[in-house]
């Protein structure tokens, strides 16, 4: 696709095509896409857990705990900023580009330069090695992060999802083949490493626009401004995020911190699926509907009720069978990471639902007040880790699952003031269908399997029991409805891909 015209002017998409129906088809592509990533996820797991050790991916993680936020310096932030833009041109592009791609230089040097900081911190001289290797993926990812959002704000996620999966399936293939040769905690250091890579070559051959040089055009201080309101929020965000490895790296060492982080990989599994990879697709669509406030509030609300409908019973689920789970996928010798997963699971609903919330602060252009709640959420988010830090990486897993149901509904309450969706109407399409209650039909929908794995005998039936039980049970059946619609339309949407037209 070529994102501007002769006269360096943004091509919008067709006005005929609504922007529902693009919508539902980013929603179909990028769910698709993340259902592809699952089993390539799935087969990663399972290979490298058995070529590599827990230490081995503690000591990366150790490294990445800090990377990720370097990386991560133009893909949160001027990717929001040029989808939620009215206009953009082809100079104003290319100036983001440049301080994306300076910075990004910078920052691969600085972290870099790091490392022996860093393995001084953790105690471990290999981390200075980790962190030299993981710097390349800074500046890699820099190079693309432009022609990403471009091909985002046109709505052509087919084309993103497909970069992004060819990326994974080549990060994947690299570390599980020199994992396989004994390359130890290098090869997942070289996957990181042809991941960025790969995304970059992909969406340079994909969006084709070459940026021209720097030059005064008005406007970008105002997007880089923006932008860093919207890295800003991230980097706290991040920092909550991620003072959970910091922690149990610092206290626990590698191999503590290796068992960790595979519970907590699953954990958060489901939000990257269901919440995180729809992102993109979500703030695009809304932020098309700022005019239209009651069309807002309906689409945003009817996403909210299926991922409430569909995050309860999923964390019931996992709660009963994480354990067996764990050890079935990595195998023995990881038992302390199916337990830690057992404290995380509870949380999976509120995960879900408190994920949402970014949508509303991005769409409506308002980073700053996302920025501002980063900051409550930073403070209580350390303070439960901190209380939890006596109890290991049990404690810090319940911290976690304890800070999503204490934010969920303060965080969409502030997030959904400015256009008027209150409580009630968050409590009238998300209150619980209680986690037992959805767990209520595995009693009578039991499926008897011969495994030594006890738990994973309950529910095989897990997908039919939810919808059967809500609509036949309860008054209130509109999530059923709503989600078997949602799937449908979604399909639909999939099976009739297409780029919009120029």
């Amino acid at each position: 696709m070529k994102p501007f015209d002769q006269s360096g002017a943004f091509r919008p998409t067709a006005a005929e095509v609504s922007v529902r129906r693009l919508a539902v088809r980013g929603a179909g592509v990028t769910v698709l896409s993340s259902i592809v990533g699952l089993p390539i996820q799935m087969i990663a797991t399972v290979v490298l857990a058995r070529l590599l050790t827990p230490a081995d991916f503690g000591v990366v993680t150790m490294v990445t705990t800090f990377s990720l936020l370097l990386m991560n310096f133009g893909g949160n932030g001027f990717t929001e900023a040029v989808i939620q833009r009215d206009t953009i041109s082809h100079a104003l592009i290319s100036n983001l580009f440049w301080v994306n791609v300076g910075m990004g230089v910078l920052l691969t040097c600085a972290f870099a330069a790091a490392g022996s900081l860093m393995a001084r911190f953790y105690g471990d001289p290999n981390v200075a090695h980790v962190a030299a290797g993981v710097s390349l993926t800074i500046f890699f990812t820099s190079t693309s992060i432009l022609h990403l959002a471009l091909l985002r704000r046109a709505m052509s996620f087919s084309t993103v999802s497909a970069i992004d999966v060819l990326a994974r399936i080549v990060s994947v293939a690299v570390s599980i083949a020199l994992g396989w040769t004994g390359w130890g905690y290098r090869a997942l250091v070289a996957g990181a490493i042809a991941q960025p890579i790969c995304q970059s070559v992909g969406a340079w051959l994909l969006c084709r626009w070459i940026p021209s040089f720097p030059r005064r055009v008005d406007g970008t201080g105002s997007m880089v401004r923006f932008a860093l309101s919207v890295y800003g929020r991230f980097s706290v965000n991040y920092f909550a995020r991620n003072m959970d490895n910091l922690l149990v790296g610092w206290r626990f060492q590698a191999q503590s911190l290796g068992f960790y982080k595979k519970a907590y990989d699953l954990f958060a599994l489901p939000a990257s699926l269901l919440v995180t990879s729809l992102t993109g697709v979500a703030v695009s669509a809304l932020s098309r509907l700022n005019g239209n406030s009651a069309q807002y509030r309906r689409y945003f609300l009817s996403a909210l009720e299926v991922l409430a409908f569909v995050g309860m019973g999923l964390a019931a689920y996992l709660t009963l069978v994480g354990k067996d789970l764990i050890r079935l996928l990595l195998g023995p010798g990881w038992e302390s990471a199916g337990r830690i997963f057992t404290f995380f699971a509870p949380g999976i609903g509120a995960m879900l639902l408190y994920g949402t919330h970014g949508w509303i602060h991005l769409s409506i252009g308002r980073a700053d007040r996302w920025f501002r709640w980063g900051i409550v959420e930073f403070v209580v988010t350390g303070l439960l880790f901190i209380g939890g830090l006596a109890w290991g990486p049990v404690g810090i897993a319940v911290a976690w699952a304890a800070s999503f149901w204490i934010l969920a509904i303060p965080g969409l309450w502030y997030a959904g003031k400015p256009i008027n969706i209150w409580l009630p109407r968050y409590w009238q399409v998300a209150h619980p269908k209680s986690s037992f209650e959805q767990c209520h039909p595995f009693s009578r929908c039991r499926v008897q399997v011969r495994s030594h794995y006890a738990s994973l005998q309950l529910p095989c039936c897990l997908p039919f029991c939810i919808p059967v039980r809500s609509s036949c049970c309860t008054k209130d059946t509109h999530p059923s409805i709503r989600l078997l619609g949602f799937c449908r339309r979604w399909c639909h949407g999939a099976n009739s891909l297409g780029h919009p037209r120029w």
